[in-house]
């Protein structure tokens, strides 16, 4: 019966191999249309037009937050196979023979398509957070067919007829996860995960403590994410952003973050064929950080403030510093964050005054720029690559002459090496004065597609809720 009442709820799409490109058109928007702004916009401009740069400026902070030995970091890199924990013999044959066959969705490779199928979904779960044991109780098996059934055809259904239970939709969620190829947070990540679980704050002496360091492990998983393909990123935000929903309704359907980890971890996290008892002792650090990425998960999905500087100084060739909150988050500083203009205004501003006047505007900005940055290094960890940026800092003169007076940022060896060496000063000058395209957010980004029309709405839903999310 409810195969026939699913059946009845659907229809097939029309453009099935279609998928979203929000902009087709280069016309102009009217004045009464919304804005979209994404201030993550350079970084993603980055990640798509320069991916070999952005990976090193990724990858550089994330050994700069965990030690990866390397063959850990060869893994990261996709340089060598993953070694992973695995089952062997008679009980891993017998898994891959357990595997259902594969279809449009289940089983099959991770694609846009195959997430606006399961939009529906999450969608229809996030109205049903009241439901107690969400994600725990199993479904009814013979509905759960039949909307899997549904859901590989490529069709569209409307779970809010009541043929199916909020159940049936939570467990056919995790298998869809249990059943991808490889787990949403890739193998190659693996080891990357175990040692930001790893993270603990220093005491006054420099040793560490057994008091997790939040603010680095959410800056560790920013980066992490960044380095995940457009589709296992998109999924990931709905999904976590769906199970802390859940997490926040535990007084009603008393599933917490640690209970929702338990029943996801294996299937988002875990290497494929594995047992429990082939992960000996990381099981708990596996179910922990999937907790920890579901309470914070509203703040994972944003680029760290100095990769937004990086990129917005790489294509444009003007500095801002880092906005108040961003500056206090790692230094605790209460001063207020200093502004570095574009050099194009700079050097055209006209003085009425003598040249004193001018050449003590931009000496204003070098000193507040040096010290912001002497700021930021002094604050990094204690390394022996903290100890060589203070050399060079300390060997930088604060009214320094520069080619262009103009400039904060025209003198030819001026240094702004934060954190590592990241701003390099060539690749500034070389694309300064750029101007940013139409600004899209990461999941538009992910979702355009040359020439190809708007999808259906079951594809177009998918595209709203990534937009709501602001990914």
């Amino acid at each position: 019966m409810a195969c026939e009442g699913g059946k009845q709820n659907t229809r097939k799409l029309h453009n099935r191999g279609a998928r979203c490109n929000p902009f087709t058109s280069m016309e102009t928007p009217k004045t009464s249309q919304p804005v979209i702004f994404n201030p993550d916009f350079f970084v993603e401009r980055l990640k798509q037009e320069h991916p070999s740069d952005f990976t090193d400026l990724v990858l550089s902070h994330v050994t700069r937050l965990i030690d990866l030995p390397g063959d850990e970091f060869a893994q990261l890199t996709g340089d060598c196979e993953p070694r992973l924990p695995s089952s062997a013999g008679l009980l891993r044959s017998f898994n891959i023979l357990k595997r259902k066959e594969k279809g449009a969705v289940f089983g099959a490779p991770l694609t846009e398509e195959g997430i606006a199928q399961i939009c529906q979904l999450i969608e229809y779960l996030s109205k049903n957070l009241h439901i107690e044991g969400l994600f725990r109780v199993p479904g009814h098996s013979l509905r759960q067919a039949a909307l899997r059934e549904i859901l590989n055809a490529g069709a569209e259904i409307d779970l809010d007829m009541g043929d199916f239970h909020p159940n049936d939709a939570a467990s056919l969620l995790k298998a869809f996860l249990g059943e991808l190829p490889e787990p949403l947070l890739l193998h190659r990540h693996y080891h990357a995960h175990l040692k930001i679980g790893e993270l603990t704050v220093f005491d006054e002496k420099g040793d560490k403590t057994n008091t997790p360091d939040k603010e680095r492990q959410i800056e560790a998983y920013q980066l992490l994410f960044m380095l995940l393909p457009p589709a296992n990123r998109n999924l990931l935000k709905l999904l976590l952003d769906l199970l802390y929903q859940t997490a926040r309704n535990q007084h009603v359907n008393k599933m917490s973050a640690i209970n929702l980890a338990t029943m996801f971890a294996p299937h988002i996290i875990w290497p494929k064929n594995v047992m429990a008892s082939d992960l000996r002792g990381n099981i708990e650090k596996l179910n922990n950080g999937i907790a920890f990425l579901i309470r914070h998960s509203q703040k994972l999905f944003k680029a760290p403030a100095y990769i937004k500087q990086y990129a917005h100084v790489y294509f444009t060739g003007c500095k801002t510093l880092q906005s108040k909150d961003d500056l206090t988050l790692r230094s605790g500083s209460e001063e207020p964050p200093a502004v570095l203009e574009p050099t194009s205004n700079l050097s055209e501003t006209k003085i009425d005054g003598n040249s004193s006047t001018k050449s003590l505007h931009t000496e204003t900005y070098t000193e507040s720029a040096l010290r912001e940055l002497y700021q930021q290094v002094n604050n990094m960890p204690e390394s022996a690559k903290k100890k060589k940026l203070i050399r060079q800092l300390e060997k930088q003169p604060l009214m320094a002459p520069s080619s262009d007076p103009g400039s904060p940022l025209g003198r030819k060896h001026w240094r702004s090496r934060s954190l590592g060496g990241i701003i390099k000063a060539t690749k500034m000058a070389k694309h300064r004065g750029l101007e940013p395209a139409a600004q899209v957010t990461p999941a538009m980004e992910g979702l355009q597609c040359k020439g190809r029309n708007l999808p259906s709405s079951c594809e177009l839903r998918y595209f709203v809720m990534l937009l709501n999310l602001k990914i």
